[in-house]
C-alpha cells in the first residue's frame, strides 16, 4: 500500500504536500468523519500545534498556532490565525465556529503566511478547502447521527450536473444537543448544541480555459454557552452567600459541571456569505479572481458574576460586521526555469457594537457588606438620597465601532535554479487604515466620585472645623496642606484627620466615567504599512527526500479597544486635562495595541516512501509586539508585549507497515517565552513577565492514532480507529496561580465503522473516553476579588452515525 499523494494550496498554486517547502498540516475529509471533527474547535485534537479555546460566549474563540493567537473579546482585535474558507477571508472567529460544510480536506499553515495570505497572518493560516460541484455525474449523501446528551445531527449534500458546462452542490446540517453544564437555579444546561447551516455552489465552465464557481453560504447559532466554575472561592463568596443576599455558587469545584446563575446566557450568531471565483487561463498563467461579501451579526448576554446573586442584571453585547474582499492574482503555468505569482488584495469591512453592563438588584447590597456599609455612610455623609449608589439598572451604554480598509500587493517567484534546487522569493506590501470610535453614557454615581476630594473635606474640617470653601482654604494653608497630604492615604474605619477614611471605597467603583474618542486629542485613526518577505531554498535530496530551509516575515495591524476598557494613553493624559475633557478617576491605560511583526527561521525535511512519509520542521518564531489581551478581575487590559519567542520542532509521520493498518504521530515541542513584557498583567497585579514562560503554551502536545481496515465478505468493509491525544502539564495563564489553573490533557478518542457496498455506511463512535478533565481557560472572578474561576473541558460523548452514499 502507498500513502496517498495529497494536494494543497499552502502557495496558492496546486502542489503536492511533499513538495511545498511550508510547514503544513492536512487534514482529509475521511479522517475528519472518521475522528467525528464536526467543528473548528475539535479540529486541535488532530493538529497539535493548534489550540482552539472557547471562552464565555460561543462566539468568543481563540484560534493560537505554535503559542501565537488572539482575537477573542473584543471585536477590534482581529485575530493573528487567519481562517480562510475557499480563498475567503473570515475576520472573526465567531464567522468561523459553524458546523463544517461538504469538505475537501483543512490545511494548517504554522508560522507568519503574511506574503500571500495578507495582513492577518503573522501566527498562521487555517485554510479550508469544500468539494467543488461535479460536472460529471450525480451524487450526494445523507447521514443521522445520535448521541447521548440526546444529540440529533442531520446532514446532507448534493451534486451534479446541470448541462454540460454547468453543475451545483448544495449541503446543509442540523445539529442539536442538550448541554452538559446545569444551571442550578433553574436546570437549564449549558454547552448545548442549536446550530444550522445550508450552502449552494455553482459552477460554470463556459469554455475550456474559463471557469465561474459562485458560493452562498448561510449558518445560525443560538446556544447557551457556556459554563463557568468556581475554582478558588475567595473572601467575596461570604458576600455571595450573605442572608441579606441570598447568593449561591458551588465553590472549588472546577469539574462539578453545575453552578448557580441568576439569568441564563444568550448566545445568537447569523452568518453569512456570497463570493465568485474566476479562473482565466491563458497560454502561460491563470488569472483569478475571488469576490466576497460577508456579514456576520452576533448578540450575546451573560451573568458574567457567575452566581446566583443578582449582581449583574445585563451584561449584552450587539455587533454586527460587514466585509467585502478582493483578490486578483496572476499564476503561472507549466514555467520551466521560473514559477511566478503577482497579485493584489482589497478589504473594506465596517464593525458597529452596542453593549450595556447594569447593575443587579443586589449589587448595593453586596458592595455595603465588602465594605462594611461604607457605602451606605458615604452617602449619607455626603447628603445624597438613599439608594443613590449602585441602584439597579446603573451601568454602561456603549456605542463603538470601526471602518477598516486595507490592501495589499505581492508577488512570489520560484527559480528552478536545477533539477532539485529551488529558490522562492516573495514579498507583499500591506497598507491598513482604520478610523474607530466608542461613546458611553455612564450613569455610575459612585464610581463617578472623587474619594480624594472628599477625603480631603472631611479631613480639612476635622483640622479646621471649617468648610472647605475657597476662602477658609486660602486662610488656613497650613491645615489645608496637612488635609491634602493625608487625603491619599486610605485607612478604611479610621476617623479623619489621621487619613482618608474614604480612600478605601476605590475598589468598588468598577464603571468609572468613560472618555469617548475621537475628541480634540485622540483621532480615533490608525494608519499601518509593512513590507513583509519570504525566503526559501528547497532541495531534493534524493526522489523521495525534501529538504527546505527559509525565512520569512508576518504583520499584523493596529488593533482598537472598542470597549469600555479603552482608556487614553498616559502621553496624552496632559492634553486631555489642557483641553478641558478630564474627568473624575479617568486613568490611562491603552486605546489600541500597536502592529505585530513576526519573523521565522525554519528548517524542515520531508520524506514519502512506499510504506510512509515523515515531515520535520525546526523553527524559532518571534513576534515583537505581541498583542495581549487579559481580563484582570473588572475589564479587560490590551497590550502590546515587547516580544514573545518560541522556538520549537514538529513531527508528522504516517506508516502503513501492511496495507490493513495506518499508524499517525504528530507531535510539537515548544519553548515559549516572552522576551519582554513589562507592565504585564500578573498575578496580584502589574508586573514584569520578561524572561519567563509564556503560559497556555504546552511544551510538548501529540496526537496519534492507528487506524485498521478490514473486509467482512464480499460486499462490506469496516474499519477500526483510535486516537490518542496529549498536552504535557502547563500554567493556563499567566494572572492565575499555576496551583489554581494549570492543564494537562490525556484523551482517548476512537470509532469503530462499517461500509456496505451499496452505499450504507454505520459508524460508532466516542470521543474523550477517558472522561479527561482540565481547565481550557481561568480568570480572576469578576467583582470578586481574591476568587478565580475557569472553564471546564467537554465530558465524554458518544454516538452512532448513519450514512447512506448515493450516485
Amino acid at each position: 500500500m502507498v500513502v496517498e499523494e495529497i494536494i494543497v494550496m499552502a502557495q496558492k498554486r496546486e502542489q503536492t504536500l511533499q513538495q511545498v517547502p511550508v510547514a503544513v498540516s492536512v487534514v482529509t475529509a475521511e479522517t475528519l468523519d472518521r475522528s467525528q471533527v464536526l467543528d473548528m474547535k475539535d479540529l486541535q485534537f488532530i493538529v497539535p500545534s493548534l489550540r482552539v479555546t472557547q471562552l464565555q460566549t460561543t462566539g468568543n474563540t481563540n484560534f493560537i498556532i505554535r503559542g501565537f493567537g488572539n482575537g477573542a473579546n473584543n471585536a477590534g482585535i482581529e485575530p493573528s490565525v487567519g481562517v480562510f474558507v475557499d480563498g475567503v477571508y473570515r475576520s472573526r472567529s465567531a464567522s468561523a465556529l459553524s458546523d463544517l460544510p461538504n469538505l475537501e480536506r483543512i490545511e494548517v499553515l504554522r508560522g507568519p503566511q503574511s506574503t500571500l495570505f495578507g495582513k492577518n497572518a503573522s501566527a498562521g493560516i487555517i485554510n479550508i478547502v469544500t468539494a467543488k460541484p461535479d460536472l460529471d455525474s450525480f451524487s450526494g449523501s445523507t447521514s443521522l447521527t445520535l448521541g447521548d446528551y440526546n444529540q440529533v445531527l442531520v446532514k446532507g449534500d448534493i451534486t451534479g450536473p446541470l448541462t454540460d458546462t454547468m453543475a451545483f452542490s448544495l449541503s446543509g446540517s442540523v445539529n442539536s444537543r442538550d448541554g452538559y453544564y446545569t444551571n442550578l437555579v433553574d436546570g437549564e444546561e449549558y454547552g448545548e448544541r442549536n446550530r444550522w447551516g445550508v450552502r449552494g455552489q455553482f459552477l460554470l465552465v463556459p469554455t475550456d480555459n474559463l471557469e465561474f464557481r459562485f458560493i452562498a453560504d448561510y449558518d445560525e447559532i443560538d446556544e447557551m454557552c457556556c459554563g463557568v466554575a468556581n475554582l478558588v472561592d475567595g473572601p467575596t463568596g461570604n458576600a455571595i452567600r450573605h442572608p441579606l443576599i441570598g447568593g449561591d455558587l458551588v465553590e472549588n469545584a472546577p469539574f462539578a459541571y453545575e453552578n448557580y446563575y441568576d439569568f441564563n446566557p444568550e448566545n445568537k450568531i447569523d452568518n453569512s456569505g456570497l463570493s465568485m471565483q474566476i479562473d482565466y487561463d491563458f497560454a502561460v498563467a491563470r488569472l483569478t479572481s475571488i469576490t466576497a461579501y460577508r456579514t456576520q451579526s452576533r448578540f450575546e448576554n451573560s451573568d458574567v458574576d457567575f452566581t446566583s446573586a443578582e449582581l449583574i442584571s445585563v451584561n449584552s453585547g450587539d455587533t454586527d460586521i460587514d466585509t467585502l474582499t478582493e483578490e486578483l492574482r496572476l499564476t503561472s503555468t507549466g514555467g520551466d526555469k521560473l514559477d511566478w505569482m503577482i497579485g493584489g488584495y482589497f478589504f473594506d469591512e465596517q464593525v458597529r457594537i452596542s453593549n450595556v453592563l447594569n447593575y443587579g438588584n443586589d449589587f448595593r447590597t453586596y458592595a455595603d457588606l465588602l465594605s462594611g456599609f461604607g457605602v451606605t455612610a458615604l452617602e449619607n455623609g455626603i447628603g445624597l438620597p438613599a439608594g443613590t449608589f449602585f441602584a439597579a439598572g446603573q451601568g454602561n451604554f456603549e456605542s463603538a465601532g470601526q471602518d477598516d480598509q486595507a490592501y495589499s500587493i505581492f508577488g512570489q517567484v520560484d527559480w528552478h535554479m536545477t533539477d532539485r534546487a529551488t529558490l522562492t522569493l516573495g514579498a507583499n506590501y500591506t497598507s491598513d487604515e482604520k478610523d474607530a470610535f466608542v461613546n458611553m453614557t455612564n450613569t455610575d454615581v459612585f464610581s463617578s466620585l472623587n474619594f480624594v476630594q472628599i477625603g480631603f473635606a472631611q479631613i480639612f474640617g476635622a483640622l479646621t472645623g471649617l468648610p472647605p470653601t475657597p476662602a477658609n482654604i486660602a486662610a488656613n494653608p497650613a491645615a489645608a496642606a496637612q488635609a491634602q497630604a493625608l487625603s491619599t492615604i486610605p485607612c478604611p474605619g479610621t476617623p479623619a484627620p489621621a487619613c482618608n477614611p474614604v480612600l478605601g471605597l476605590q475598589p468598588l467603583q468598577f464603571l468609572p466615567p468613560f472618555l469617548g474618542y475621537p475628541n480634540s486629542v485622540e483621532s480615533g485613526n490608525s494608519s499601518d504599512s509593512d513590507t513583509t518577505w519570504t525566503v526559501r531554498l528547497a532541495f531534493d535530496a534524493t526522489d523521495d527526500i525534501n529538504i527546505y530551509l527559509g525565512a520569512g516575515t508576518g504583520f499584523k495591524a493596529t488593533s482598537w479597544n472598542l470597549s469600555r476598557d479603552s482608556r487614553p494613553f498616559a502621553a496624552d493624559m496632559a492634553a486631555i486635562s489642557a483641553a478641558g475633557l478630564g474627568l473624575n478617576n479617568l486613568v490611562p491605560g491603552t486605546r489600541y495595541a500597536g502592529p505585530e511583526e513576526a519573523m521565522l527561521y525554519e528548517i524542515g525535511i520531508k520524506g514519502n516512501f512506499s510504506t510512509g512519509a515523515i515531515n520535520i520542521a525546526i523553527f524559532d518564531q518571534e513576534i515583537d509586539g505581541f498583542q495581549s489581551n487579559i481580563f484582570t478581575g473588572t475589564g479587560f487590559s490590551l497590550a502590546n508585549a515587547g516580544k514573545q519567542s518560541t522556538t520549537g520542532a514538529e513531527m508528522d509521520l504516517t506508516w502503513l507497515p501492511v496495507d490493513a493498518f495506518e499508524f499517525t504521530f504528530s507531535g510539537t515541542w515548544l519553548d515559549a517565552e516572552y522576551d519582554s513584557f513589562p507592565g504585564a498583567s500578573g498575578v496580584g497585579g502589574p508586573t514584569d513577565l520578561s524572561g519567563t514562560s509564556v503560559p497556555g503554551v504546552h511544551p510538548f502536545s501529540m496526537n496519534t492514532s492507528g487506524t485498521y481496515n478490514f473486509d467482512l465478505g464480499a460486499s462490506m468493509t469496516g474499519f477500526i480507529r483510535a486516537e490518542y491525544v496529549f498536552d504535557k502539564k502547563v500554567q493556563v495563564i499567566e494572572n492565575v496561580p499555576e496551583d489554581v489553573a494549570s492543564r494537562e490533557v490525556s484523551t482517548v478518542n476512537a470509532s469503530l465503522g462499517l461500509q456496505w457496498d451499496n452505499g450504507f455506511e454505520a459508524m460508532l463512535w466516542g470521543r474523550n473516553l477517558s472522561n479527561d478533565e482540565y481547565i481550557l481557560q481561568a480568570f480572576p472572578s469578576v467583582a470578586q476579588a481574591g476568587s478565580y474561576s475557569g472553564y471546564p473541558n467537554e465530558p465524554r460523548t458518544y454516538g452512532v452515525t448513519f450514512r447512506v452514499l448515493f450516485d
